[in-house]
């Protein structure tokens, strides 16, 4: 997609205001995707007073806003987890009727509307003070210290003070902002967005019979454009629900724009109402999701995107003939943006050769998923995720957690994950309760009252 010109039309001087500070608290957690989300639970319950920032209307972030209900799709018999929050998400969705088990993993998928329930929940018996409908605009300083934050919404400019402030905006905002070093990956190298959607209609027989009589294989994502990947080998044989003979026949038969070449992607789960969910098909390079002009045009070609998709779906797909849409996701999804110059920034090597830390305040499985890279999780390998990870140059009183925590190209492609986001988050939450418990700055906290809280929250870190 074209990168956006624009012309600069002159300035205007903002004049000075003043705003109301409308609320303090210990711990400020701005994000509520499932860093912000895991970062916010675990700081309340270690026992300190949290406020929860979100910009939309729910919390859960890509899970609920996006719609991506594949939280933990790379589980398999073998896998070794952190558990902990990220697998409460699961667990508790599944208890409370908002989740059905993943098509190709040992893990539930989540249901994007069912889960926003499920956070409300968590977040209530938590006690977190919920700050719905605030968009960042500006964090508030002292010398190099973030102590707050100033929001905007219908009832204008407000500011917000706190202990400690935990960016979770998934695009290091507060860090940014507030003059900390961060690299924006340059935009013909993001990886590509996605526009997700539903369907309803669907005869859940006819096409799980067609699913049956034609397989498809991790292999099968070779040879198919932005699909083309790299394996260890293990996972070529293993079921994949991925969805691209429709859509190239759909070219071939004229039936959808024949540019549409790199429509291909996975469905989640075909259920008895004749729902098919979590459709992930539509991959857009060159959008920005720091841009909101970029993203405005991403949001458009993707649905058009996705309505073609359905053409093809209908035409090719068994059981799909009476297929409609049933919802896109309330946003665009975006895997990739800006990254923090963290205190230790994890690399491809720590990712795949089981990086191992004595500040580690979690661990991940050896997944990647990205840059045409698959590895999937099936003998036991795993990495630890360093402290210091969350810890961006150059700024105190903060810690960044998830997607834009410190890390190259490859690491990015693991840490990005919404799972591995949650341990970030959940141990980003126990350190700012601990530091505050303790008296301590968050970068002199004693690692050692972090683990036991870790422990005492049921979370793996060795």
């Amino acid at each position: 997609m074209p990168a956006v010109t624009r012309r600069r039309l002159g300035s205007i001087l903002e004049p000075a205001r003043e705003i109301d500070v409308i609320h303090e608290t210990d711990v400020l957690v701005v994000g509520s995707g499932p860093a912000g989300l895991a970062a916010a639970l675990a700081a309340a319950r270690a026992g300190v007073e949290v406020s929860l920032v979100e910009r939309f209307g729910c919390f859960g972030g890509n899970i609920t806003t996006v719609g991506v209900e594949g939280m933990a799709w790379y589980r398999h018999e073998q896998t070794v987890e952190a558990d902990g929050i990220g697998r409460e998400f699961e667990t508790r969705a599944h208890e409370m009727g908002a989740a059905v088990p993943e098509s190709q993993s040992d893990s539930f998928e989540l249901d994007a509307e069912g889960f926003k329930v499920v956070a409300d929940t968590l977040v209530d018996e938590a006690g977190v003070h919920p700050m719905l409908h605030r968009s960042f605009v500006a964090p508030i300083m002292d010398g190099t210290r973030v102590i707050g934050i100033i929001t905007e919404s219908k009832a204008g400019r407000e500011a917000i003070l706190a202990r400690r402030v935990i960016d979770a905006t998934g695009d290091a905002d507060i860090a940014h902002r507030a003059g900390a070093p961060t690299h924006l990956t340059p935009r013909e190298h993001m990886m590509a967005a996605s526009v997700m959607f539903h369907l309803a209609g669907v005869d859940k027989r006819a096409f799980l019979d067609g699913v049956r009589n034609d397989p498809q294989t991790y292999r099968s994502w070779e040879g198919n454009g932005a699909w083309d990947i790299e394996t260890s080998g293990k996972e070529d044989e293993m079921f994949s629900p991925f969805l691209h003979k429709p859509f190239a026949q759909a070219v071939r038969a004229g039936v959808i724009p024949g540019n549409l070449t790199t429509l291909a992607g996975t469905w989640g789960a075909m259920h008895d109402t004749g729902e098919l969910t979590y459709m992930n098909v539509v991959h857009l390079p060159e959008v920005d999701g720091t841009d909101p002009d970029s993203m405005t045009r991403g949001e458009i070609e993707g649905r058009r995107q996705a309505m073609h998709a359905i053409d093809a779906l209908r035409t090719f797909t068994p059981g799909c003939s009476g297929a409609r849409l049933r919802n896109f996701g309330m946003t665009i999804g975006i895997r990739d943006t800006r990254k923090i110059d963290a205190v230790y920034d994890m690399t491809e090597r720590d990712v795949r050769e089981q990086g191992r830390f004595d500040d580690t305040i979690g661990i991940y499985p050896e997944f990647i998923d990205g840059y045409g890279i698959l590895i999937l999780p099936t003998t036991g390998r795993y990495f630890q995720l360093p402290y210091r990870n969350l810890l961006p140059n150059g700024i105190r009183n903060l810690l960044v957690a998830g997607r834009s925590s410190g890390g190259d190209r490859v690491s990015h492609a693991s840490t990005r994950n919404m799972s591995c986001c949650a341990v970030l988050g959940q141990g980003a939450g126990i350190a700012a309760a601990t530091s505050l418990h303790s008296g301590v700055e968050i970068d002199d906290v004693d690692i050692g009252d972090v683990h036991r809280e870790l422990d005492r929250q049921g979370v793996r870190y060795r």
